[in-house]
């Protein structure tokens, strides 16, 4: 005897015949919108799909990559550069800022930090900079480099084995490490430009801190009058 179908098999035959009259398109529209709805959103710019590079493994990702520059450059050679530059501009916001107030070392020019590249050329005492700066790069900086991009168990980029006092183990000194060095490499770039454009010493404003503190002004001005 011929059964009945239950309504599972019911069910199943009724999709069919509709995706069968809807023809390829419909069927074309629901593949891909299953496509996009298993794509991750990017967590720092959620309006675009997450970097697939950029998984919250690595120390700093916040998964902020709006060109896919990680999908094009390896992402250690990148976390390389970034460290390398990071550690340069700490010291650079401090050193720059020291010198300028009054902070000098033997035979070295006396001059503010905005002048101090010119004058250190025209002694010729640049050299003693130039070339240990040199032996790093050429010693450490692109065998470092050489490693990451041919070895698969290489070192994460930045990772020199240089740590004397064991602090930069632990996942939270390596956060606070690419954040702050971050946050220097745009205050150094602020603070080279306001040296250039008021070629004033610290806080590199054209009124001092006045600028800074806008009720200063009214205060000295009061302490003018008396």
């Amino acid at each position: 005897e011929a059964q009945e179908p239950n309504n599972q098999e019911m069910l199943a035959l009724s999709s069919t015949a509709a995706l069968s009259f809807a023809g390829p398109g419909l069927a074309g529209v629901s593949s891909r919108a299953g496509g996009a709805a298993m794509v991750a959103k990017s967590k720092a710019i959620p309006f675009l799909d997450a970097p697939p590079a950029l998984d919250g493994t690595m120390a700093g990702d916040k998964g902020f990559d709006p060109l896919l520059l990680s999908n094009v450059v390896p992402i250690q050679w990148a976390r390389e550069a970034e460290l390398k530059h990071a550690r340069i501009c700490m010291l650079a916001v401090v050193g720059w800022v020291t010198v300028d107030l009054g902070f000098t070392v033997p035979y070295a020019p006396q001059v503010s930090s905005l002048a101090a590249h010119d004058a250190a050329v025209d002694k010729g005492v640049f050299l003693g900079l130039l070339i240990p700066i040199a032996l790093v790069e050429v010693l450490a900086g692109i065998p470092k480099c050489f490693q990451i991009m041919n070895e698969p168990d290489a070192s994460p980029g930045g990772d020199y084995k240089f740590d004397p006092l064991g602090i930069g183990a632990s996942a939270e000194m390596q956060e606070k490490e690419i954040s702050n060095g971050r946050l220097a490499m745009l205050a150094f770039s602020g603070i080279v430009t306001q040296a250039a454009l008021t070629q004033g010493p610290f806080p590199y404003t054209y009124n001092g801190v006045e600028d800074l503190v806008p009720p200063m002004q009214s205060v000295q001005g009061a302490l003018s009058i008396l």
